[in-house]
């Protein structure tokens, strides 16, 4: 994919040799700490919010142009009278499936920008178009997730939080490390219960930041976005490493 609002290279990569491993993640030998990785992302923001800000644009573009399409045909069969209740419960079934397998890939692509970006990497906004190859085995995972997630909840709400928050670096574990869909959830989740209230901590403060911009106008989203995604890729750096391949 041809680099868009390329950010400007960084004078030199960080070694990714002395940062986690798939192994070493899920046996919880790894380092974490909130303050670290939020004044990290903070400092790495520069020179990193455009092509951040582009790709996270594309990535709300094609979801909003695809779910208006869907919104028109669904509204022109309902008004022609071609869908009954029955189906019109299929459709909907049918668009959240579409708009699901169409954004799994994009979210990939804009982690990888963030994990990119933790070791210094140069990084592009192209990137978050080039996960599509992998639409099939993402929508498994988002199914898979959602499924049980959903259990999680019916079980007295807890044990769906728990896995709300341990399955969140299945994605890039799917894309970056080429693992199943099933062995990328568990992955996660072994890796993050080691430091789960930590990392819980951390997702909710990201959360916090972000929703505070709304006394900016949310002008300050233009920080807490790029900030965010860094992050997210300091978190999964420091837990699992990095694939030398990623960096290309």
């Amino acid at each position: 994919m041809s680099d868009i609002h390329s950010a400007p290279p960084a004078p030199l990569t960080e070694t990714i040799a002395e940062y986690g491993s798939l192994e070493r993640g899920i046996a919880g030998d790894y380092q974490f700490s909130i303050g670290a990785t939020l004044s990290e992302a903070w400092a790495k923001t520069k020179g990193a919010k455009t092509p951040i800000l582009v790709a996270c644009l594309i990535y709300f573009a094609i979801l909003i142009g695809v779910s208006m399409v869907l919104g028109i045909v669904g509204g022109f069969g309902a008004a022609s009278g071609a869908i009954d209740a029955g189906s019109a419960i299929g459709l909907q079934v049918i668009t959240q499936i579409v708009i699901t397998a169409i954004s799994m890939p994009m979210m990939a692509g804009v982690v990888i920008i963030g994990i990119q970006r933790s070791v210094n990497a140069p990084i592009s906004a192209g990137t978050v178009l080039n996960y599509f190859p992998k639409i099939l085995p993402l929508l498994l995972l988002s199914i898979l997730m959602y499924l049980m997630i959903v259990i999680g909840f019916v079980l007295l709400i807890i044990p769906g939080i728990y896995l709300m928050i341990s399955y969140y670096l299945a994605t890039p574990l799917l894309v970056e490390k080429n693992l199943g869909a099933w062995q990328a959830l568990e992955a996660s989740r072994k890796a993050t219960t080691k430091r789960w209230f930590a990392i819980f901590g951390l997702f909710l403060l990201l959360g916090l930041i972000n929703f505070a911009t709304v006394f900016t106008l949310f002008i300050g989203l233009i920080w807490t976005i790029p900030m965010s995604v860094i992050a997210f890729g300091i978190l999964y750096r420091n837990i699992f490493g990095i694939e030398p391949a990623t960096l290309n």
